[in-house]
């Protein structure tokens, strides 16, 4: 009876250690089912772990391979409708192109291709002009629009990286929105990041102008229709105010609203690509001044060149460059030397300028998405103090009342990658995040709580 007892006891102790230790595996186990569980992840080595979102996941059919050159899938008779739709207007005499551009491509720049000439204007009439440069808002234009893929406005490019969550924070600590321009394969990867702030690059990040008129289609529709559904979040939670994706299906699934912005992966679009954009809802957003921090490869474009390049900005900005016309500055947020180059220069570039603003708000764009239940302030009153106005929320799956995109499923986008890039669009820099060298900053300890940030087309934070 005495062994059996022990024997009995010794279970009863394993089970209760065994029960324990579940539980403070529980306990020190991320929450990776919701944005706000993502956002507390402040390791970018915990954050960078792949997760699976099933309202995203369980979509993967619906859309392209991640990171594979886009088509309209067979089957997607809303794609398929949508493109007979437009297509008409989409013009025929302007081929697919080759890079670099040839010899033999025509000194006029006939096509308005940016890659040539760096032409802002089309050719064609029925074609708005893009936006390059931020537009004198009343008596005060001094502001900036940084970004990294779609519209003026301060921001970043190529995300969403997987170990951002203490660069947003930075942010967050400043009270600073800001324009992000995600790819869509990015967010189908990141979606919970993707929460956090959202505006539309492409599917696969590809040149633009290589691709046929239906294929570029694709790239455009799918990375629009990834959107992530999460809680009607308060808008006073958000980060950001514009978000622009140019897969329209993916975000859509992964965000729960549809952008009205992108803009090309490396500013590679003509008029044939303009119009397809066009016909899709999207205003395409350029920039006029260069950081380089994207393309740093150790031998014609180093670290030094992007330290470079950011001075001179900020030296053309004290010099009144920019008394009356804002100007959009390409940074993205790719890898850890990109967010911590942009944390450096924050208080520089916060001195230079009177007011950083997101591309939306120097537009005067209150509605930045399709969807109605989502506002922007004026410009107006964002350097008044107001960075966040009534209504502007997420829907959730449940409450959402527009319909996807496609008829099988939300599709999403994304963009192809530059040399430094490694194949899932994440420098191969990045794998330690922003962490390590903001914290070296002196950014460790931020104690803020991870907000989500809506997509917003044409109305970036």
């Amino acid at each position: 009876m005495q062994l059996e007892n022990s024997s009995l006891r010794r279970l009863v102790l394993t089970s209760l250690a065994i029960g324990l230790l579940r539980l403070v595996d529980a306990q020190a186990a991320p929450d990776r089912s919701s944005e706000a569980g993502e956002a507390a992840i402040t390791d970018p080595t915990a954050e960078c772990q792949p997760y699976d979102y099933p309202p995203v996941s369980s979509q993967t059919k619906a859309f392209p391979g991640n990171w594979v050159k886009a088509t309209i899938l067979a089957g997607d008779t809303a794609a398929q409708a949508k493109w007979n739709s437009i297509s008409g207007s989409i013009p025929t005499n302007i081929s697919v192109k080759t890079q670099p551009p040839p010899s033999s491509y025509s000194s006029s720049d006939p096509d308005c291709w940016w890659t040539y000439n760096l032409c802002t204007d089309p050719k064609l009439h029925s074609l708005p002009p893009d936006i390059a440069s931020a537009p004198e808002v009343g008596n005060d234009a001094r502001f900036i629009a940084v970004h990294g893929h779609v519209f003026d406005g301060y921001g970043f490019d190529d995300g969403p990286n997987c170990g951002h969550n203490v660069f947003y924070n930075f942010l967050l600590s400043q009270n600073q929105k800001a324009t992000f321009y995600f790819i869509g394969s990015n967010v189908q990867d990141y979606p919970l990041e993707a929460q956090r702030a959202l505006a539309e690059d492409t599917w696969s990040h590809p040149y633009m102008t290589t691709f046929s008129s239906e294929d570029a289609f694709a790239e455009l529709w799918y990375c629009a229709s990834f959107f992530v559904y999460g809680p009607p979040y308060d808008r006073r939670e958000l980060i950001l105010i514009y978000l622009f994706f140019a897969a329209m299906q993916m975000i859509k699934l992964a965000v729960g609203v549809t952008p009205t912005c992108w803009r090309p992966p490396y500013g590679d679009v003509d008029d044939r690509i303009r119009s397809i954009a066009h016909g899709l809802g999207l205003t395409t957003i350029m920039w006029k001044y260069d950081t380089a921090d994207a393309s740093v490869d150790g031998k014609t474009i180093t670290d030094q060149t992007v330290i470079n390049n950011y001075n001179n900005f900020i030296n053309q900005a004290k010099n009144g460059s920019f008394s009356s016309t804002g100007a959009i500055l390409l940074t993205h947020e790719l890898n850890n030397f990109t967010m911590s180059e942009a944390v450096t220069f924050y208080p520089q570039l916060k001195s230079a300028f009177q007011h950083l603003a997101p591309v939306g708000v120097t537009l005067n764009k209150t509605q930045p998405y399709v969807e109605s239940n989502y506002s922007l302030p004026t410009f107006g009153q964002y350097i008044s103090g107001t960075k966040v106005t009534n209504g502007s929320s997420l829907a959730s799956p449940n409450s959402s009342t527009t319909d996807s995109p496609s008829s099988t499923a939300a599709s999403s986008s994304s963009a192809t990658s530059s040399a430094s890039d490694s194949p899932n669009g994440q420098s191969v820099a990045s794998s330690n995040g922003a962490l390590g060298t903001i914290q070296a900053l002196g950014y460790e300890s931020f104690g803020l709580a991870m907000l989500l940030v809506n997509v917003a087309i044409c109305g970036l934070w």
